[in-house]
C-alpha cells in the first residue's frame, strides 16, 4: 500500500476519534490527554502525507513515462498470445474474454468504434507449433514477423507499403514544381525568375469497406476445439489477404473497390508501354533505362518486377542463339527474381521502384478486422455466420515510380 493512502486512512481514523471525544460534555483528564496526543499525531501525519505525495508523484511520473513509451514489440507480443478461439466462444456462448485477448480487444475498442468484436489483422496469421485436432490439416507458417498481413503476396514484392490508420483521412503531398537553376547572362543579371513550389495530394480515404464471411456448423463449434481457431484464422487470412492483393493491382475504383495500379494508371500518372513482342530481357531493360533517366534508380536491382506465369515460361524457353543461357537468366542476373502471380493480367508486367524512402504505393487499413456474429440467419440448423469487415484504400503517391508493360508475348 502507498504511504499516502495509509496516512490518509489514519487521518480519517483520528478525525473519527476526535469527533467522539470533543462531542462529550464531561471530559476526563485521560480523554483530554488523548485529544492532545491525537491532535499532535494528526499534525505530524499532515507533514508526512505531503512528503509522501511529493515522493510518489515522481514515481507516478516515471511509471507513466514507462507506459507511454511502451514499444510496438510489446503490443506485438500481446497479439502473439491473442486467441481467436476465445472470440468464437464469446460470440457463440457469450463467454467473457480473458488475458491478452481481452487486453488487445479493449485497446482496439478505445481507438475506434466496432459493431462486433475487433480483431487485429496480425492475429489472423497462422502460428507455428500450435496443437490441432486430428482431422484439421497442419498450419503453414507464413512468416515469423507478425506485422504483415500477406507477406507472400505480389503487392509486397512490388514494394507496396501497408499503413494502419486509426481514424480519419491520410494525405500525401507530392511536390510537382519547385526551384529552377539558372545562370547569369550578364554580370549584374538575375539568375532566373522565381518558380512557385507546388504540390498535389494523394489521399487514403475510409470509403471502401469489404468483408469475408464464413458459416460455422454446430458440429464444428462442438467438436473442432482449438482446431477451430486455426481454421478460422486461415480462412479469414486467405480471403482478406488475397482480395487486398487483388485490388492493389486490379482494383476497379468502382462498386466499392479502391483504384488499383493497372486500372488507375492514367489517374496516377503511371507510364504504360505497349511492347507487342515476345518477352525478352531487352524489353525490360528499356524500362529500367527510363527509370534511370528519370533519376528514380541508379542500378537495375533497385527495380521490383512482377508478371504472370506465362511470361516466365516464355522467358525461360527463349535461349540466346548458340548458348544455354535463356532470357530469364539474363533478367534475373540484373534484376533478381521477379514476383510471379496470376493476379497480374496476362501479357502484362509491372515495374516499380522505391525512391528516397517513398514506396511506389500505399495500402491503408483502418483499425483491425470487425468480426460480427449472426446467429439468426441459419438458426434452424444451429449454424453461426461470422463476417469480418475491413476498411481499406490504396493510392500511388508518385506515378513516375511505376511503369506498366502490356502486350508481352503478342506476335
Amino acid at each position: 500500500m502507498l504511504d499516502s493512502v495509509r496516512l490518509q486512512r489514519r487521518q480519517s481514523e483520528i478525525r473519527q476519534e476526535l469527533s467522539a471525544l470533543v462531542g462529550k460534555t464531561d471530559t476526563t483528564d485521560d480523554e483530554i490527554r488523548s485529544i492532545e496526543k491525537l491532535d499532535g499525531e494528526y499534525r505530524a501525519n499532515e507533514t508526512k502525507y505531503r512528503a509522501a505525495l511529493i515522493a510518489e508523484d515522481q514515481e507516478r511520473r516515471e511509471a507513466g513515462a514507462d507506459l507511454e513509451t511502451r514499444s510496438d514489440r510489446e503490443f506485438a507480443e500481446l497479439i502473439g498470445r491473442f486467441e481467436l478461439r476465445q472470440v468464437a466462444l464469446s460470440l457463440d456462448e457469450g463467454r467473457a474474454l480473458s488475458g491478452a485477448t481481452a487486453e488487445v480487444v479493449q485497446e482496439l475498442r478505445s481507438k475506434g468504434g466496432y459493431q462486433g468484436v475487433p480483431i487485429p489483422l496480425a492475429a489472423l496469421e497462422t502460428r507455428a507449433g500450435e496443437t490441432l485436432a486430428a482431422d484439421v490439416p497442419n498450419p503453414k507458417t507464413i512468416r515469423p514477423i507478425i506485422d504483415r498481413i500477406f507477406p507472400n503476396s505480389v503487392a509486397e514484392r512490388l514494394g507496396i507499403q501497408r499503413i494502419n490508420i486509426t481514424a480519419g483521412e491520410l494525405a500525401f503531398p507530392v511536390a510537382t514544381a519547385g526551384a529552377v537553376f539558372g545562370w547569369q547572362t550578364t554580370e549584374l543579371g538575375n539568375v532566373g525568375g522565381p518558380s512557385a513550389f507546388d504540390t498535389s495530394e494523394r489521399s487514403l480515404n475510409p470509403d471502401h469497406t469489404g468483408g469475408a464471411q464464413m458459416v460455422l456448423s454446430r458440429k464444428a463449434l462442438k467438436q473442432a476445439g482449438e482446431g477451430l481457431e486455426q481454421a478460422i484464422r486461415r480462412d479469414l487470412n486467405a480471403a482478406i489477404g488475397a482480395e487486398l492483393d487483388r485490388v492493389v493491382v486490379n482494383g476497379s475504383g468502382a462498386a466499392g473497390e479502391p483504384l488499383g495500379i493497372i486500372p488507375g494508371a492514367a489517374t496516377y500518372g503511371i507510364p504504360s508501354t505497349a511492347v507487342g513482342a515476345t518477352a525478352t530481357w531487352a524489353a525490360f531493360r528499356a524500362q529500367i533505362v527510363a527509370f534511370m533517366q528519370d533519376n528514380a534508380i541508379t542500378a537495375a536491382n533497385q527495380v521490383n518486377l512482377g508478371f504472370d506465369p506465362a511470361i516466365w515460361a516464355d522467358l525461360d524457353d527463349a535461349l540466346i542463339t548458340g548458348t544455354a543461357v535463356s532470357e530469364w537468366d539474363r533478367l534475373t542476373k540484373h534484376v533478381g527474381t521477379p514476383a510471379i502471380s496470376n493476379v497480374i493480367p496476362a501479357e502484362t508486367a509491372i515495374m516499380t521502384a522505391t525512391v528516397q524512402g517513398v514506396a511506389p504505393g500505399y495500402l491503408g487499413i483502418w483499425g483491425g478486422v470487425d468480426l460480427i456474429r449472426d446467429p439468426y440467419t441459419k438458426a434452424a440448423s444451429g449454424q453461426l455466420v461470422l463476417t469480418g469487415l475491413v476498411t481499406a484504400d490504396f493510392t500511388v503517391p508518385r506515378g513516375m515510380q511505376t511503369r506498366i508493360l502490356t502486350g508481352i508475348g503478342e506476335p
